[in-house]
């Protein structure tokens, strides 16, 4: 798989404000196949108004309280990206704040994921170019007007990702005719970040080209939080990610479909040769009632049993002899 290739394990707030379940997580999802650990930075008094809605699937806890009481101190976050580093793993967070991206950049992230909810946030979108960090970014739930926009102002150094900001996206909802889309229109690095339940639509996006596959990660879905049920746990999350590998590698290894050198011995034993279908005395004019065609191929192919045709050999032969071309006269 090359490098430009990552699946990413989005970690949303299912570690509950919790540093050792951070670390848990970190730990399994990279065993799982993750290359990219994804959090989300969230600051309550500069995102939100303390009686904003909360989303249908998650009404358990005021979205204020929920984000002030998750929320991880700057030596936290330290300790998260340094153990995303012991894991082998890279960091990436989402910054829903200008404020949150300072702190970022005091912990001198490499790159930045815009959510969906943020791409119209074009002051954010702003201070996010300016550090000429590369961004990825969602477009969940914007038009193209609006990702134009975004776009207008990143110019380069970002990947758009197609999503649909649906908990639980129905696979018919996943919307991967956009991501040809997006390379024809912005001539970009493209991928997917997939809320759909299943593995289908990933292994889709994979196979026509997205090089980033983003997907939510639980220890259980059963932990508390707005993202662990809608989320993949271990087991099958390590069959995500290998079969995605997979895809990626046999995209990058095409076949010459006239290198038959790896098919020799194969073609060998399973393709036919000219033989002599009854008793074959010298000078006998070769054609279809007298030769047949069985396998091994040692002599003159099936392929080309019109070459044997009117010839004839010089020499008896028995039924069933492989005829040569040093037989033919």
């Amino acid at each position: 798989m090359k490098k430009k290739n990552k699946i990413i394990a989005e970690l949303g707030s299912v570690h509950d404000g919790k540093l050792y379940m951070v670390k848990r997580l970190i730990k399994s999802a990279a065993k799982a196949g993750a290359d990219i650990i994804k959090f989300q930075m969230h600051i309550a008094d500069e995102e939100t108004l303390i009686n904003a809605p909360s989303p249908s699937y998650f009404i358990s806890e005021n979205r204020y309280d929920y984000f002030k009481r998750t929320a991880f101190k700057f030596s936290d976050w330290k300790k998260i990206i340094k153990y995303c580093k012991l894991n082998k793993v890279d960091f990436l967070c989402s910054p829903f704040s200008e404020k949150a991206v300072n702190i970022l950049e005091k912990l001198k992230v490499k790159s930045y994921k815009v959510p969906s909810g943020e791409l119209t946030n074009l002051p954010l979108i702003k201070k996010l170019k300016k550090t000429k960090k590369h961004i990825y970014v969602s477009t969940g739930m914007s038009n193209w007007r609006e990702i134009d926009l975004a776009v207008k102002i990143l110019k380069n150094n970002f990947t758009l990702l197609q999503c649909s900001s649906i908990y639980p996206c129905p696979i018919e909802k996943a919307g991967l005719n956009v991501i040809k889309q997006f390379q024809d229109k912005y001539k970009c690095k493209f991928g997917f970040s997939d809320h759909t339940l299943g593995c289908s639509a990933s292994f889709a996006a994979a196979s026509i080209g997205a090089t980033i596959i983003e997907k939510h990660f639980t220890l259980s879905k059963k932990m508390y939080g707005s993202d662990a049920k809608h989320s993949m746990e271990p087991d099958e999350f390590k069959f995500f990610t290998k079969t995605i590998k997979e895809i990626w590698k046999i995209l990058e290894n095409p076949v010459n479909k006239n290198d038959l050198k790896i098919y020799k011995s194969m073609k060998r034993i399973f393709e036919k040769s000219t033989v002599a279908k009854i008793d074959l005395k010298k000078n006998v004019k070769l054609n279809m009632s007298n030769i047949t065609f069985k396998k091994p191929s040692d002599g003159i192919r099936a392929f080309d049993y019109k070459k044997v045709l009117g010839k004839k050999i010089n020499k008896d032969i028995k039924k069933d002899t492989i005829i040569k071309k040093k037989y033919l006269i």
